[in-house]
């Protein structure tokens, strides 16, 4: 009676943790997707400041990692890591790749570590390949904004499970971040240690509110997208061949707005 009222109780304590959001991901054993990042930062989209030399408007290269939820690469309100600050301020990739690694051997919360090609303007597209499992079905990535102080776009703990099957493509438009590492207002701004670290925030046209914001356009009430991932699920046909042409609709992402 002893034993069968402690399984009893332990059964219960156990249904009442919280489930995690790959938990219930039944698909078969993997998928493999091409990340198509784009660049949509132009000078017509984001007339101010806009960074024409020394250096111009450019992306650093993308590093990514498919996950479970036990592991964070970055989440908005909370503090970024030192792997995070490096890439975000330096795009130095070394620290960050290895906080991944020591997760992964840790608590084998990583299934693979990608990243694809910097992008030498604000515009234009690069491309890799990631491999997602039932129990890693998560994607976070991040690409360093150049040149800015702390900026970068990316994206934290995509899901491309849905119950007993992969999405075959999902697209998500990008906006600016700032790790909270550095107090500079504007893409040329010089080192300027922010201490005590702030959080992860979104930047907006009107946060931080300072006319010396270089994303500071009071006049419109959300700022355009300035990048985009589209992830496309590959057949088993296409496994091992070269990547697949993706045709990308052209949008618009020009903005109305006067600068002084």
């Amino acid at each position: 009676k002893v034993l069968w009222t402690v399984l009893v109780t332990m059964l219960g304590y156990a249904s009442s943790l919280p489930v995690g959001e790959d938990a219930l991901c039944t698909a078969e054993e993997l998928a493999k997707y091409r990340i198509i990042f784009t660049g949509k930062w132009s000078q017509t989209s984001f007339p101010k400041q806009y960074p024409l030399y020394r250096p111009p408007a450019q992306w650093s290269s993308l590093l990514g990692v498919t996950h479970s939820s036990d592991y964070s690469m970055w989440k908005k309100n909370e503090y970024a890591s030192n792997g995070v600050r490096d890439f975000a301020e330096k795009g130095e990739a070394w620290a960050l790749m290895k906080e991944i690694e020591e997760a992964g051997e840790k608590i084998q919360s990583v299934h693979g570590i990608f990243s694809a090609p910097a992008i030498s303007s604000g515009t234009g597209h690069t491309s890799t390949e990631l491999e997602v499992h039932p129990r890693h079905p998560l994607v976070s990535f991040v690409v360093r904004i150049v040149p800015s102080p702390d900026w970068f776009v990316g994206i934290d703990s995509l899901n491309l499970c849905e119950g007993d099957h992969w999405m075959d493509e999902v697209s998500v438009d990008l906006f600016p971040y700032d790790a909270g590492t550095d107090s500079g207002f504007t893409f040329s701004s010089p080192n300027f240690a922010t201490i005590p670290q702030d959080i992860v925030t979104e930047i907006t046209c009107s946060s931080p509110s300072h006319p010396a914001n270089s994303f500071y356009y009071p006049k419109l009430k959300i700022l355009p997208p300035i990048a985009q991932v589209t992830m496309v699920k590959l057949k088993k046909s296409q496994l091992g061949l070269s990547a697949p042409f993706i045709n990308l609709p052209a949008k618009s992402n020009e903005i109305i707005d006067t600068v002084s």
